[in-house]
């Protein structure tokens, strides 16, 4: 049941406890608001899991949708996998810088690019780089990229990445010209983890 208060009642209520109080309270009040905030590290082994729920969760939380949107990303967005790595495809643009002593050309009818992505290993063991891998396909109306390899510059997915470090890479491709300059990049993962996501960034293919 809900309970009306008139007006002259809950006068009548404050001005009793105004009484009862007495005193200035104005003391407390600022003791309370000078009290530090508590500060908890909650990467620690040994705390509990009582304190780390009261301290922990809402923060693990956020972080976690905040890099859990595996589809609909764009250029530049971030992917986080639960371990803390992080990948974002960071662009794509048309590859002309050819080694004309290894022979490299353009392929005809087609358009050579070059994907760029950032690595970033926020979490506490080395990472495989070469467990990473790119499908790339056309987002307009079809169509597959197939994998090649341009020596200038080229920087691809092999190594290890420590703990705590980032590192620029790239993936090169050629995609008929048919299909436009829309593409979907999907970075796939190998893990013994089967429910990973593989994330989508979309873009288009500048120069």
């Amino acid at each position: 049941m809900r309970v009306r208060t008139t007006a002259a009642t809950a006068a009548l209520l404050l001005a009793a406890l105004t009484a009862c109080g007495g005193g200035d309270d104005s003391d407390s009040e600022t003791k309370a608001s000078e009290a530090p905030a508590e500060s908890v590290d909650c990467t620690d082994q040994t705390m509990n899991q009582a304190e780390w729920m009261k301290h922990c969760a809402d923060e693990a939380t956020q972080e976690e949708d905040a890099g859990a949107q595996s589809t609909g990303l764009k250029f530049g967005d971030t992917y986080t996998w639960p371990d803390g790595l992080k990948v974002t495809v960071t662009g794509a643009k048309v590859f002309t810088d050819f080694n004309e002593d290894l022979l490299e050309s353009p392929e005809p009818g087609s358009t050579d690019f070059r994907v760029t992505l950032k690595v970033d290993n926020g979490s506490k063991q080395p990472v495989a780089l070469d467990d990473l891998s790119l499908i790339v396909e056309g987002a307009t109306n079809g169509g597959e990229a197939a994998f090649t390899l341009f020596e200038n510059g080229s920087q691809p997915l092999e190594g290890r990445l420590a703990p705590g470090v980032a590192a620029e890479k790239n993936a090169d491709h050629v995609l008929e010209a048919k299909y436009g300059k829309q593409i979907v990049v999907t970075v796939q993962r190998n893990s013994e983890n089967f429910d990973l996501d593989f994330p989508e960034f979309t873009g288009e293919i500048t120069g």
